[in-house]
């Protein structure tokens, strides 16, 4: 074969070579970005098949979320969180939780590492547009904490040049500050327990966070008063789960009604927060049924 026909066939081949590539690699682009489509989260028949659900809790805010001396996970999310388990796969066991902390919730869900998160979690509109979230099943607002040497009883009083009020990176208490008090002087940790930790060393005047659990707090740390109980107006916590995941939004909203008709999550309460808030507290925090009332 002589060279220029050679040099021909040779460049009619490798035409035909980057032809049927380009076709492959279109059909496998168009696999994969349906691959990936229907694989950011598993529906409620893959989750059944599977015999687990994932869902993401703290490892360490009592007494919503935390690991006990046995290595167990308690607390009043985590109560509520087993009864979706068991509902929803027939056995609480086949949940599978996963730890996070305040920072993390909405990547885990975006990244399809959890399913559900229930980790005291606030619902905010800059969070709707990251997660969807269910119907709520507790309410709450902003509190402040500090030593009962040197109360902070006035947000102004933390406007003083050196004063820093300590926070939880991703909170909804940083949010606010940041937003509505940008001349105050932020601490943030990534975890509850270094928030707490910073506060007893003296490291912050006071920390903001959920009054709920910072009445729980100082209900066990003598010196340490909510100086400021609530404001910022009234929130409320929701379980969340991925964007579009539309399927298992629907049996959670579907869930909290069923479970508002035995009072469940007055139960959960009982069981899990009446040691650390008592009975006069059920009405202010409690949500059954989905609904605030």
């Amino acid at each position: 074969m002589r060279k220029g026909m050679k040099w021909a066939v040779s460049f009619m081949a490798a035409g035909l070579l980057l032809v049927g590539l380009t076709a492959c690699g279109n059909s496998d682009n168009k696999e994969n970005s349906a691959g990936s489509a229907s694989s950011k989260f598993a529906s409620i028949e893959q989750l059944k098949k599977d015999g687990k659900v994932r869902i993401g809790v703290f490892a360490d805010k009592p007494p919503f979320g935390y690991v006990d001396a046995d290595g167990k996970n308690q607390g009043f999310d985590v109560y509520i969180a087993k009864r979706f388990a068991k509902d929803l796969l027939g056995d609480e066991s086949k949940a599978e939780f996963v730890l996070v902390d305040a920072a993390s919730r909405v990547a885990y869900l975006e990244s399809n590492k959890v399913d559900i998160i229930m980790a005291n979690f606030t619902v905010t509109d800059e969070r709707k547009e990251k997660v969807d979230f269910a119907n709520p099943y507790m309410k709450l607002s902003f509190g402040i904490v500090s030593p009962d040497s040197a109360p902070i009883t006035s947000i102004d009083q933390l406007k003083v040049k050196g004063q820093k009020l300590i926070v939880a990176k991703g909170t909804t208490a940083e949010t606010y500050f940041t937003k509505e008090y940008p001349d105050i002087e932020l601490l943030k940790f990534d975890q509850y327990t270094e928030i707490f930790a910073a506060l007893k060393d003296g490291r912050g005047a006071a920390i903001a966070n959920d009054n709920t659990e910072l009445i729980a707090w100082a209900k066990s740390n003598p010196g340490f008063t909510v100086s400021i109980p609530a404001f910022g107006g009234q929130d409320t916590i929701a379980p969340a789960v991925a964007k579009g995941n539309t399927e298992l939004l629907n049996w959670i909203n579907t869930e909290l009604e069923t479970l508002g008709k035995e009072k469940f999550i007055h139960q959960a309460y009982n069981d899990t927060l009446n040691e650390v808030y008592g009975e006069g507290y059920t009405d202010e925090l409690v949500v059954e049924g989905g609904k605030v009332e």
